[in-house]
């Protein structure tokens, strides 16, 4: 398949055209010509105003629900909507039912999406059936492709079993990723405690429940010497807690989620159970910090948390609506709307080579020879998000009819090419 970017501007600081305008011509996946005012009559065509072309997105924590709940979304919608959202690469939960939790369910993974314009690269589940009782068999996922272990959206409750878990990934420096959420504490809460959840007669999470875990991780992780990533952190404390752990030099990193950076607590005074998820959204000031901390670079990349429900499980009393919302096709529109003094080169790396860092992914290039896994965008584009734009099967954002500023246009990967 031939496929020619014309008049991109290139925004890889990697790439010896890094901000420069070319034409980019791509044949069987591979980059075979940067120069200028290339022409091809046999290519697929990606043209259009202020495109720029990166490195391919990763997203890091996503939930695609197959097997087990493809009526939610599977594999292949997953994909598409991942596409449309500007990535070529997708970590997925092992929340899945049956478990991601053994070899064959990870390579079930693997072959059904193999070969498609993105990358789905499953997490193995740390314990068997994500019950938090016993050890999964990690190193035989691992071989079989698994890229990283969690226990996804049922963070691992036991210190004990956390301490064996990070032992045992260490021997082939594997990472572990945590959510960081202390059950036995925040088990009953339906929102942030706070002023709002007393205003809404709601029992409240409190920041606590996210804190103790951050704090008793990271001493499991200094002991161990081992790789912890903990995504979706959502107050100033464990902002606070991280940077102290980094500047002592443990092996921890962390993720924010786009609605994290963007939303508060306050957004929940009418109930909408959208805005229902866990971590949960959090105070002004907690958003302020995290804000603060994509900044500093104490936070390391963002993690979509696209959790897919249907119709049945939102569109209920709060109290009964289920946790989580969609994420990917929004994510770079909130970004730039919500973090406009970031600069895109340092947006493009959250996106793009911090993700494959902390994973061990080998980064791709935009240079004459390398495989072509790119993401084109407009970062300027004023555009109205609506249900027209996502892909997903299900369509639980709290961002439909918002004012999002920065738009995907296309990925390359895989000699495929999808386009919006």
């Amino acid at each position: 398949m031939h496929i020619l970017l014309k008049n991109v501007k290139i925004s890889a600081p990697s790439s010896p055209f890094n901000g420069q305008q070319k034409d980019i011509s791509i044949h069987n996946g591979v980059i075979q010509q940067i120069a200028d005012h290339l022409e091809d009559e046999h290519a697929t065509v990606i043209s259009g105003e202020n495109l720029h072309v990166s490195t391919g997105w990763m997203d890091i924590f996503s939930h695609f629900c197959d097997p087990g709940q493809e009526y939610k979304e599977d594999l292949s919608s997953g994909i598409q909507a991942a596409a449309k959202g500007g990535y070529t690469s997708v970590m997925v939960v092992p929340n899945t039912q049956p478990a991601l939790h053994t070899k064959a369910q990870i390579e079930y993974v693997l072959s059904r999406s193999r070969q498609h314009v993105v990358n789905v690269l499953p997490i193995g589940a740390a314990t068997k059936n994500l019950e938090g009782t016993g050890l999964a068999e990690m190193y035989e996922m691992r071989q079989a492709g698994a890229i990283a272990f969690s226990d996804g959206w049922k963070p691992v409750q036991s210190p004990g079993l956390l301490l064996k878990a990070l032992q045992y990934i260490k021997a082939f420096d594997g990472t572990f990723i945590q959510l960081p959420d202390d059950q036995s504490i925040s088990a009953h809460g339906l929102m942030n405690e706070g002023i709002y959840s007393t205003q809404l007669g709601m029992p409240g999470k409190p920041a606590l429940a996210e804190e103790l875990i951050i704090q008793r991780d990271i001493e499991l992780a200094k002991y161990t010497d081992s790789r912890l990533h903990i995504t979706g952190i959502t107050t100033r404390k464990s902002v606070e807690l991280i940077a102290a752990a980094k500047a002592q030099g443990i092996k921890v990193t962390c993720s924010v989620t786009p609605y994290h950076l963007s939303l508060t607590d306050a957004a929940l005074i009418n109930y909408d159970t959208s805005l229902k998820v866990n971590p949960p959204l959090r105070s002004a000031d907690d958003v302020k910090a995290l804000q603060q901390a994509v900044k500093d670079g104490i936070i390391d990349c963002f993690a979509t948390h696209h959790l897919p429900q249907d119709w049945d499980a939102k569109i209920l009393e709060f109290e009964y609506a289920k946790n989580g919302m969609i994420g990917l096709e929004s994510t770079f529109g909130v970004l730039r709307k919500y973090l406009p003094e970031l600069p895109l080169e340092q947006l493009l790396a959250m996106l793009s080579d911090n993700p494959r860092k902390i994973f061990g992914i080998k980064q791709p290039a935009i240079a004459v020879g390398a495989t072509a896994e790119l993401t084109v965008f407009n970062p300027d584009q004023h555009w109205t998000f609506t249900e027209a734009d996502i892909a997903s099967k299900s369509k639980n954002s709290a961002y439909i009819g918002a004012a999002l500023k920065g738009k995907p246009v296309a990925v390359v990967n895989n000699g495929q090419v999808a386009k919006h």
